[in-house]
């Protein structure tokens, strides 16, 4: 494994992802059951599932193209669901806060 800019750009990534993992499981132990707990256990599954991903980044070079193409594209596709719950659950937790 050769340590370019791409190299240092994942492992800056990998180090903010375990960052947000303390984070997730740490605020998890607070977080009420109900849909916010539904919610929350579904983005901490995301967050692992983006850990793992992000932990194969520095090796793509040593995979083929292919593998790579859909590795990124799975990671695109989880990011999005993970935006729309985060929004989903900022918005309930909004009009929670409303009434």
């Amino acid at each position: 494994m050769k340590f370019d800019i791409s190299t240092g750009i994942s492992i800056a990534a990998i180090l903010v992802m375990f960052y947000c993992l303390f984070l997730v499981l740490k605020l998890g132990k607070q977080v009420p059951g109900g849909v916010v707990g539904k919610n929350w256990k579904f983005l901490t599954f995301l967050v692992v599932l983006f850990t793992l991903g992000y932990l194969t980044t520095p090796f793509f070079s040593m995979l083929p193209a292919e593998i790579v193409s859909v590795m990124v594209s799975l990671i695109f596709f989880f990011g999005a669901v993970y935006v729309v719950i985060t929004v989903k659950l900022i918005y309930r937790i909004i009009e929670e806060l409303s009434a």
